[in-house]
């Protein structure tokens, strides 16, 4: 079995090519081409957790495990949040194909998916973006999506004013033609932005529907387990809601769980899948003033085909 590293997933993954895989890719899963079971996270000791993410695609046949770490102390220590592999199986044999670190492939194909749902549903015009969150995940958004909207300012807030400002001066080097800034938090990195984005790990509420204002496109990307919310009620029942997999977010986005279980909403407040939406069978924003949420909780199927295409291009 090959071993791919995190170097050998960048070297064949740009972010352009993770862009159109996993827009291909959100088409098939919603034209019922993957068989996607729900993520599975066991506790490890109660602050680390280990996450299972099976998954299989068809037309052609792509079938493998994403198994991942998930240790939210690990940026301090200057390493990535999620550690794991992506394993690929020969789908003639059964073998073990390729192994490969999961965590170049989740922090690129998360932020592709990102861009397809942006290109799809944020205004043409929009320019200003606010990011939530100062990790790997925010500096990934910021390759994905300068390439479908003319980004011309970046908002950045952190949990702390001094990683914000650590962020934006790093990246105002990588993006010199574009406006970046320090919020002093998130409400006042939301205010009359264009696109935001949450890409935390906080288990309690980060972004609120008051702070978003009509025309916004909102990606809720950070919380992937029920016992994480990044956004609140308010902002789920005002905007145009869509999502990457319609059983992950039941089951899995504990602001739609807990909608759903008081009333305030019902399924069919989803108005549809991203690939739904890529296929031309569910329309996309109703009107320039609507407000847009894409709820993404991360499938399988992005992990293998992702790495499906890296696999290709090292044989």
């Amino acid at each position: 079995m090959k071993v791919l590293s995190a170097e050998d997933v960048r070297r064949h993954l740009s972010m352009q090519d993770a862009i159109r895989i996993v827009a291909g890719t959100m088409v098939r899963v919603s034209q019922g081409k993957a068989n996607l079971p729900l993520r599975t996270v066991m506790d490890i000791d109660g602050t680390n957790r280990l996450g299972v993410m099976p998954g299989a695609l068809s037309d052609p046949t792509v079938y493998g495990i994403k198994v991942l770490s998930l240790f939210p102390g690990n940026p301090a220590k200057g390493l990535s949040s999620h550690i794991g592999t992506v394993l690929l199986f020969d789908p003639e044999t059964g073998r073990p194909s390729v192994s490969m670190d999961a965590d170049a492939i989740t922090a690129i194909r998360t932020a592709a998916a990102t861009a397809v749902a942006t290109r799809a549903l944020a205004r043409s015009d929009a320019r200003v973006l606010a990011l939530i969150g100062t990790g790997e995940q925010a500096e990934s958004h910021i390759a994905a999506l300068t390439l479908v909207r003319e980004i011309s300012e970046i908002r950045i807030a952190g949990r702390t004013p001094g990683r914000a400002a650590d962020f934006v001066d790093r990246m105002s080097e990588q993006y010199p033609d574009i406006a970046f800034a320090a919020a002093p938090d998130a409400a006042h990195a939301a205010d009359g932005a264009d696109i935001v984005c949450t890409l935390t790990s906080s288990p309690s509420v980060v972004l609120h529907g008051d702070w978003i204002t009509p025309g916004t496109h909102v990606n809720a990307v950070g919380a992937s387990i029920p016992s994480m919310q990044e956004i609140d009620e308010a902002l789920l029942l005002k905007s145009e809601l869509y999502t990457d997999y319609r059983p992950s977010a039941f089951a899995q986005a504990r602001e739609i769980i807990s909608a759903l279980e008081s009333g305030a909403m019902t399924k069919d407040h989803v108005r549809g899948e991203i690939g739904e939406v890529l296929a031309g069978g569910v329309t996309g924003r109703s009107s320039a003033d609507a407000i847009t949420l894409y709820r993404s909780l991360g499938i399988a199927a992005q992990d293998l085909a992702c790495a499906d295409h890296v696999w290709r291009a090292v044989q």
